[in-house]
């Protein structure tokens, strides 16, 4: 495939951030390419690139200690509706969001006085209402509790994605079914390598994920770690027992805060619990490491860890098969995604810390204005 004429504008990227962005420049008018491949079959038998939105489930909410990802998760769910109404397809359920541990716990207390202070419903609760309004809590005793009742619950990553690609090809964009090898930047463009030939742009946008710095051949000060979740398949009984569950967020040290979505049914008919919060930091140094680590399926010992983790946690939760799943996030020391120029003709959007997903659509479309010459100045490299 060798395209003569180049395209105005390409993202490098099918994922959370790059099918967003390719949605807000389509609809802005613009000439439009989103390169990246389908979900792999197989992870065991994959040779080419990974990503971490092959699930159903990942937690949303406007919350968070933050300003600025308090303001793009907000912006990002108010436009959950547009995005669906686009695609026809739903991609989000809003069962609210549990923030939840030990009263003690400063950054529980703080939930509240943020929340109040940012203009976000909570409902606070102590260790008895706790326990009547959610029964399923294993323990309560000394425990606080905030629940996000509205645009809070959880999305399906690997439907929004869907959403925004379909989207985004009603609005005028050319999806192409394949990975990005390499770019090359010249005076007059960028060339894509890909395996059936290149394509030429006028400007790139490169939103590969944990990906990103290796096909760029430089480090953006990022580290891709590796991370592990945990699922467990739920029999007909325990998923009604858990019909009212929402998402949770668990407030702790490292090692002893997971995440927990609620049962969710998944593409294979069966209806699994999951939980993260994997307290090692393994990093993926290399796409041999990325492509290694996906196929390993996940630590084991991570995820007995977080077996107890979710048993200490939900009362008498009775599971008839466990998941291993792998992933992996991208942080630096800055709190702050790399949304930004590298050059006159390429930016980068990637280096969420494993909060994206939520937000993505936000995030998606501060890529795009990058791009096309628009840098909020805390982004700004």
């Amino acid at each position: 495939m060798s395209v003569n004429k180049a395209i105005k504008l390409v993202v490098i990227g099918r994922g959370l951030i790059g099918a967003a962005a390719a949605r807000h420049l389509s609809k802005m008018g613009h000439d439009v390419a989103l390169i990246g491949p389908n979900e792999p079959a197989d992870y065991s038998r994959h040779n080419g690139v990974f990503g971490s939105h092959y699930d159903e489930g990942r937690i949303t909410r406007s919350f968070d200690s933050d300003p600025f990802w308090r303001h793009v998760n907000c912006a990002a769910i108010s436009r959950y509706g547009e995005i669906s109404a686009e695609s026809g397809m739903e991609f989000y359920r809003e069962v609210g969001v549990l923030h939840v541990g030990p009263g003690e716990n400063r950054d529980v207390a703080s939930v509240g006085k943020i929340a109040v202070e940012a203009g976000i419903l909570c409902e606070a609760y102590d260790d008895t209402a706790l326990a009547e309004r959610f029964p399923f809590l294993r323990s309560t005793a000394g425990m606080q509790g905030y629940f996000e009742p509205r645009n809070a619950g959880y999305i399906s990553p690997r439907r929004l994605v869907r959403a925004q690609t379909i989207a985004a090809e009603r609005a005028g964009a050319r999806i192409i079914d394949e990975p990005a090898l390499g770019i090359s930047e010249s005076g007059s463009g960028v060339t894509i390598r890909t395996r059936s030939g290149s394509v030429e742009a006028e400007r790139v946008l490169v939103a590969a994920g944990g990906h990103t710095q290796s096909l760029l051949g430089q480090s953006l000060g990022f580290t891709v770690y590796a991370r592990t979740a945990a699922m467990f398949r739920l029999g007909a009984a325990e998923v009604e027992r858990l019909a009212g569950m929402p998402s949770m967020r668990c407030v702790g040290p490292k090692g002893e805060n997971p995440y927990i979505l609620p049962p969710i049914p998944y593409p294979d008919g069966q209806t699994w619990l999951k939980l993260g919060g994997d307290p090692v930091d393994l990093p993926l140094e290399s796409e041999a490491d990325i492509k290694d680590w996906f196929q390993s399926g996940g630590s084991i010992h991570v995820a007995d860890g977080l077996q107890k983790q979710i048993l200490d946690r939900i009362r008498d939760l009775k599971f008839e098969e466990r998941r291993v799943v792998p992933c992996m996030t991208t942080f630096s020391d800055k709190g702050l995604p790399s949304i930004g120029p590298l050059s006159e003709r390429v930016a980068v959007a990637f280096g969420c810390y494993g909060k994206s997903a939520k937000c993505s659509d936000e995030l998606g479309r501060l890529a795009g204005m990058a791009l096309l010459g628009e840098v909020r100045a805390e982004l700004a490299r």
